[in-house]
C-alpha cells in the first residue's frame, strides 16, 4: 500500500506551531484515516520519518515492535528568528560554548551558535533569561546591560553525558534541568554594581503540561515560562549571611541565598501532573538526587 507522506506532512506542519511537544503518531494516524486498518509497521514508521522530517519541533513517539515505546525523539529544532538568532550569537561571543573557568576558551565539540535556538525565555520587569539548545545540550543566556559582567555560555548535554540527546534523562511529565545563577546587570545600579544575581530554574515538560509553577521557598512562588516542551523561570536572589566567611561582589560578609525549591507541572484541568521537591542549587538533572540512606 503507498503512504500518504504528503496527507501526514500537511497534519504535522498544522501542529509544528503549537508551543509544546505533541504526538505526531496520532496525527499521523488521523491523517492516514480511511485507509486499511492492517498497515504494516515497517511502511507506517517510514512513511512517518519521512513527513516528520520537514517539521520543525515536533516530538515523535514510535512504538517498538514488542509493544513498548520508545523515548520521544525531537526531529529538528524550532528556527530561530534573525531577532533569536542575533542573541544567540551575543550570547557566545566566541563562535560556540566556552570552558566554564575561561570564556576565551570555546570547545568546538560542543557545537556552534548556529546550532542553537532559543527554547524559552523569561523577561521580568528587569530584563530576561533564555534556555538555549542544540539537540546535544544547552545554555543559558542572560543578555547584560554591562558586558563586563556577560555569563559564560558553558554548555551542559541532555542527560549530563555525551553525546546528548533531547530525550536523554526524561522523567515523567516533567524533568527539572537545572537550577543555578545568572546576573543580570540591569538590575545593578550605576553608582552601585552589585546585587543582580537572579535564581533559574528550567526544564522540559510533556505535551500535556500547560503550566509550571516554582516555589522558591519563603513563601515566593512564580510561574515559569513555557514553550516548546520547556520552560525556565527566575526570581531575583537574596543575601544571607556567609557561613565559610565569603564576600559578595561589594565586599559584604554574605553569600546568595540558595535554598531548595519545588517545581510542579499542571495540566489543562488545574490538576498536578507532576511535581519535584527538594531541588538543590546547582542540580543536574534527577542523577543529582543525593541517594536516600537507610
Amino acid at each position: 500500500m503507498t503512504v500518504n507522506e504528503q496527507k501526514i506532512a500537511d497534519e504535522l506542519r498544522r501542529i509544528a506551531g503549537e508551543a509544546r511537544p505533541v504526538d505526531a503518531l496520532a496525527y499521523a494516524s488521523r491523517a492516514a484515516t480511511g485507509s486499511s486498518r492492517r498497515r504494516r509497521l515497517s511502511w507506517s514508521l517510514a512513511g512517518l520519518a519521512v513527513a516528520a522530517a520537514s517539521v520543525a519541533g515536533v516530538l515523535v513517539v514510535i512504538p517498538s515492535a514488542g509493544g513498548q515505546d520508545t523515548a520521544a525523539k525531537v526531529i529538528e529544532l524550532p528556527q530561530n528568528t534573525p531577532e533569536q538568532l542575533r542573541a544567540v550569537r551575543e550570547c557566545m561571543p566566541m563562535g560556540g560554548p566556552v570552558h566554564g573557568m575561561d570564556g576565551k576558551q570555546r570547545i568546538p565539540e560542543h557545537g556552534r551558535a548556529e546550532d542553537f535556538r532559543v527554547l524559552v525565555e523569561y523577561r521580568d520587569a528587569v530584563g530576561s533569561t533564555a534556555l538555549v539548545g542544540s539537540t546535544a545540550g544547552f545554555v543559558f543566556c542572560t543578555p547584560q546591560k554591562y558586558e563586563a559582567f556577560a555569563e559564560r555560555a558553558v554548555f551542559t548535554y541532555w542527560g549530563y553525558k555525551p553525546p546528548g540527546d533531547l530525550a536523554a534523562g526524561l522523567s515523567g511529565s516533567l524533568t527539572v534541568d537545572a537550577y543555578e545563577v545568572q546576573t543580570d546587570s540591569h538590575g545593578m545600579r550605576d553608582d552601585d554594581q552589585s546585587g543582580g544575581s537572579y535564581r533559574v530554574v528550567a526544564g522540559r515538560v510533556a505535551s500535556g503540561v500547560r503550566r509550571v509553577e516554582i516555589d522558591w521557598a519563603g513563601g515566593q512562588r512564580t510561574d515559569a515560562q513555557v514553550a516548546n516542551g520547556f520552560f525556565v523561570g527566575r526570581v531575583l536572589g537574596t543575601t544571607a549571611p556567609s557561613p565559610e566567611g565569603g564576600v559578595d561582589a561589594s565586599g559584604k560578609p554574605t553569600v546568595l541565598d540558595n535554598p531548595p525549591v519545588t517545581v510542579t507541572a499542571y495540566d489543562a484541568m488545574g490538576q498536578v501532573v507532576e511535581q519535584e521537591k527538594d531541588i538543590t542549587f546547582a542540580w543536574r538533572g534527577p542523577a543529582h538526587r543525593a541517594t536516600p540512606t537507610s
